[in-house]
Order: structure tokens, then C-alpha cells, then sequence
């Protein structure tokens, strides 16, 4: 049991559809994680303005990890560390120089933001009361630290990435939540709503630690050193710089929206931003899934002027994301208020909160496939050194975002018609904060327009055709997606009579057979349709997966 779970650690994962269901894997145990920590919250604090406060205070660091800290992404660093691999020495000096400019650059950096975060808190969350004011500049001067770690464990991530250490890349937001746990529940008790930021900072130093053994094993641990190769720096930084402003216009984008909902009724902050986790479990099991499996071997194809099979390699990720990404979106929009009851709906969490946060979680996990899509695309054109038209892409959506969730918080606010009719489709009229759903709709129109812009920009800079392979793969998965719902719509209406949903299990019970029943629907037409995709991954889970036996490592190692 020892030597199959160190396995796990000293593994290489090939091929695209067992990395990206070792990620998966993965990454379901660590959105397990992510949503017991949000229930926790929750449980405690319910929707109220202490969470605003607490969500707010993450958006100045995370708009520093993007602007900053995406420097040493290791989307960037792979292309460029893939070409020094075989030389460990010439490797380790690399990654020594990065480290070293890293630290002192971001150290520097947090160092002044701490001067300025009351007035930025002030300029950005006009809504908030002094009181609110002061704990946010306290939290936020906490969560500076994170950035730090999390920008280190990047660059240590662009080795078990180019060595194919899947699990351990993937172990690390695990551990990353289980930090942020342990705040909720240990740390705040014993210093107050400080505790949460604390396990905040806990959970980075984690998910950076829990990669250093990859770097010693792989004699590539980097130290601090005085001497630096200005131009190596130089280069990565022109390349890092469009990716870097793609990243920093995303989390600028994402805090505007946050500033706008501090001037809604209190909650709305937390309500946004649980139905964003919510919605980033199957973004992160689809989505980033495949896109980070695929992103070494697309480097790699294009590195070595296979331009064909790169296109290739990218629209087989294309398809089993469609194949994935639909049937997620309808299953989650029907059980959308199961959902939200089973993973928040305790203690403080009430009733109305569960009711709103279920429609904003409906609206944007409309945009699933859409969203999933545009990490590949990004991928894509990262893997053959073109970052700067992702930035441009992602600008003019950005801006097309803001204007749409503006104008429809304008629409829904002045017209009786369109505020009828939002709150009659979600069925939240008698609900406070409804308004909240105006952002979600922007938000989701933005990535919608993205994806699109990447695929037409995508086949004009790269060429190729779209097999017939991916027209059918769209309609077959889409034609299962709509029995799949209407067969767990149907079951949850012939259920309710018999469950008593005034209780945790009577909704557990009620939700899951829907969904089994709908997902079994599903699976019967693709089954009926002979679609490629099912049989892929039963074919890769069933034969290359589990009957895979594991490298073991030697009695030394261990």
C-alpha cells in the first residue's frame, strides 16, 4: 500500500486522456475539498456582509498573482525549461535566476501595496461601511502573503509538469484547501475572521511544499544567487508580458464586478462568488483537466514543426471537453437548487440565499463549455509562443463584459418588464438581491463571445479543418445532454411526493436519483448513437487506467 502510494508521486502519466483523468481525479477530490470549505463558511456566516468583506479582500492579491506572479507561470516557463531539461545543471541555473528575481521583485512590490490597500479598498468598494473599511484592509494586508507562495510553487509546478508528475501537480490545490479548512475551522476560532486569511496563507505555503520532493528528486532545487543572465530574464519577461496582462485584465475584470455588487444588498458578494466555486468544480475537472494534459505534448508538437498533429492533438481535447461540458451544463442547471442545498444550505445559509445562489449558479454554468474551451484555446497558443493574441482577445470580451453586466444591471433596474421577467425564469421574485443575477449574465455573455472569438481566430492563425468527427461529437453529446435532463427533470416531479426534502437526506436521496437516472439516460442514447468518445474513455479507464501497474520506487527512495 506504501510503495503504490509513493507510486503515485514518481510516475510519468502519458497520453492525453489518462493525464487528463489523473487530474481529474485529482482535482474532483480537491473541489470536494473546496466546497466543504464553502459549506463550512457558509454554515457560519451564511450571506452575509462578513463574507462580502472576507471575498473582497482576495481580489487585490489575486489581481497581484496574475499581474505579477504570472511572470513565473509555468505555462511560460514549460517552452523554456523544455529547451535546458536535458542539461540538469543548465536547468537548476535557470530556475535559480527566475526564483531569485521572483522573490525580491514580489517581496518589493506586496511591500508598497500594504501602504496603499486603504485607499485601493476605498476606491474599489464604495458600498462598504468604515467598519467594513478597516477589516478589509486588515484581511487584504494578510492575504498579501499568498501571492508570494503560490508564485513560487509556479515555478516549482514547471518541473513536474515537464517531467509528467501529473499527481503531484495535481495533489497541490488539494492540499491548497485543506490550508483554508484548517483556517475555518481551527484558525478562526482562535484569532477571529483574521484565522481565515491565516489558513488562506497556510494553504499556499502547502501547496507549494507538497512539490519540493519532485525538485530534489530531479536535482533541480533553485537557491538564491547574485549572478543573473539579464537577457534569459529579459526574454521570458517579453514573453510572460501579454500572457501576464491577459491574466491581469481577467482578475481586474472579476474585481470590478465585485465592487459593483458592494453596492447591492449585503450578500451579493458572497452569493457571486459561491455560485462562482460551485461552478468551478466541473470547470476544473473539464476544463482545466484537459488543457493542462494537453499543454506539454502541444509544446512539444509545435516545437518540433508537427503542425498538423498539433492541430490534431488540440481538436481530440476539443472534442471530449464538448462530449463533457454539455451534459455537466444541462444536469447542473436542473438540480441546480439540490445542488446549492446539499453543498451550503446549513446553519446561517438560509432559504432565500440558497434560492438565489442556485439561479446565479445556473446562469453561469452556462458558460461551462465556453469557458472550458478558452483554457485550451489559451493553451493553444501559449504551447506555440503566440500569447499576444489571447491578450487581445481576452481586452475587447473584457470590455464587452463589463459593458453587458453594466447595462443589464441598468435594464433590470429601470424597466418592470425585464426585472419580471428574470425573476419569473429563475423563480427568485420574491427574493432580495436578485439584481446579482445581472452580473452573472454579463459575465457569462463575456466568456460565451471569448470562445468564439478563439475559435475562428484559432482556425485562421492555425489553418486546418474541422473533422466531421467534431460536428457529430457536438450533436450527439448535445442530443444526450437534453434526455439526461429531461429524465432527472421528470424524476425529481415523480419523486417529491414520496421524499421528505425538509431534510439533508430527503434532498440528498431526491438529487441523486435524478441525476443517476438522468445521467443513465445519457449514457443509453450515446450508447445507442455508438458515440467515439464513450468508448475512449471506457477503453482508457477500463484497460490503460486501472490495470496499469505502477512504478514502484526502489527501497532507497523509500
Amino acid at each position: 500500500m506504501i510503495q503504490r502510494f509513493f507510486a503515485l508521486f514518481s510516475t510519468k502519466i502519458e497520453g492525453l486522456h489518462q493525464a487528463a483523468y489523473t487530474i481529474a481525479i485529482f482535482s474532483l477530490a480537491s473541489q470536494v475539498l473546496g466546497l466543504i470549505r464553502d459549506r463550512l463558511l457558509a454554515h457560519a456566516f451564511g450571506a452575509s456582509a462578513t463574507l462580502d468583506v472576507y471575498y473582497a479582500a482576495f481580489r487585490i492579491p489575486d489581481v497581484v498573482f496574475a499581474s505579477i506572479a504570472s511572470f513565473v507561470s509555468l505555462f511560460v516557463l514549460i517552452p523554456f525549461l523544455a529547451k535546458k531539461i536535458d542539461d540538469r545543471e543548465d536547468a537548476r541555473r535557470f530556475l535559480s535566476e527566475i526564483t531569485t528575481v521572483f522573490t525580491f521583485f514580489m517581496v518589493g512590490v506586496s511591500a508598497v501595496l500594504w501602504f496603499f490597500i486603504p485607499a485601493l479598498s476605498d476606491f474599489l468598494y464604495p458600498g462598504f461601511s468604515p467598519e467594513q473599511h478597516d477589516t478589509l484592509v486588515m484581511l487584504t494586508r494578510i492575504l498579501l502573503l499568498s501571492p508570494i507562495f503560490l508564485g513560487l510553487s509556479n515555478i516549482v509546478a514547471s518541473v513536474t509538469q515537464i517531467t509528467k508528475k501529473f499527481f503531484v501537480y495535481a495533489i497541490s490545490p488539494l492540499v491548497y484547501n485543506i490550508g483554508i479548512i484548517v483556517g475555518v475551522v481551527v484558525l478562526y476560532p482562535m484569532f477571529g475572521i483574521q484565522g481565515l486569511t491565516y489558513g488562506v496563507v497556510l494553504g499556499a505555503v502547502l501547496h507549494l511544499c507538497v512539490q519540493i520532493p519532485t525538485l530534489i528528486k530531479e536535482r533541480l532545487v533553485p537557491k538564491l544567487t547574485r549572478t543573473i543572465s539579464w537577457p534569459d530574464i529579459k526574454l521570458l519577461v517579453m514573453v510572460s508580458i501579454p500572457r501576464t496582462m491577459t491574466l491581469a485584465f481577467d482578475q481586474i475584470i472579476l474585481m470590478i464586478l465585485i465592487g459593483m455588487a458592494s453596492r447591492f444588498p449585503e450578500g451579493s458578494i458572497a452569493v457571486f462568488t459561491f455560485a462562482l466555486n460551485i461552478n468551478l468544480a466541473p470547470l476544473t475537472i473539464i476544463g482545466v483537466s484537459y488543457s493542462v494534459a494537453a499543454f506539454p505534448t502541444l509544446v512539444n508538437l509545435f516545437s518540433e514543426g508537427k503542425r498538423d498533429v498539433f492541430i490534431d492533438h488540440l481538436l481530440v481535447a476539443v472534442r471530449h471537453i464538448l462530449f463533457w461540458s454539455l451534459p455537466a451544463t444541462v444536469l447542473f442547471i436542473v438540480l441546480r437548487a439540490h445542488i446549492v442545498r446539499l453543498l451550503l444550505g446549513s446553519g446561517a445559509f438560509d432559504w432565500s440565499a440558497t434560492r438565489l445562489t442556485a439561479a446565479v449558479m445556473a446562469m453561469l454554468v452556462v458558460s461551462l463549455v465556453a469557458h472550458s474551451l478558452v483554457l485550451l484555446f489559451v493553451r493553444g497558443y501559449y504551447a506555440a509562443g503566440k500569447t499576444a493574441r489571447p491578450f487581445w482577445i481576452n481586452v475587447s470580451t473584457s470590455v464587452l463584459t463589463l459593458l453587458t453586466a453594466y447595462g443589464s444591471v441598468w435594464l433590470y433596474r429601470s424597466f418592470e418588464g425585464v426585472r419580471f421577467f428574470v425573476e419569473s425564469l429563475f423563480r427568485i421574485s420574491d427574493v432580495s438581491g436578485a439584481v446579482i443575477i445581472m452580473l452573472s449574465f454579463g459575465y457569462t455573455v463575456g466568456m460565451m463571445c471569448n470562445a468564439t472569438a478563439f475559435w475562428l481566430l484559432f482556425r485562421h492563425d492555425f489553418g486546418g479543418h474541422l473533422p466531421s468527427s467534431m460536428y457529430k461529437t457536438f450533436w450527439q453529446s448535445f442530443a444526450a445532454s437534453i434526455i439526461a435532463g429531461a429524465g432527472a427533470y421528470m424524476t425529481l416531479h415523480v419523486l417529491e411526493p414520496f421524499i421528505n426534502l425538509d431534510s439533508f437526506a430527503g434532498v440528498l436521496v431526491h438529487g441523486v436519483s435524478a441525476g443517476i437516472v438522468g445521467v443513465a439516460a445519457g449514457v443509453l442514447v450515446l450508447i445507442g448513437l455508438k458515440n467515439n468518445e464513450l468508448a475512449e474513455m471506457w477503453q482508457t479507464v477500463h484497460v490503460k487506467f486501472w490495470r496499469t501497474k505502477p512504478i514502484a520506487p526502489s527501497p532507497e527512495e523509500l
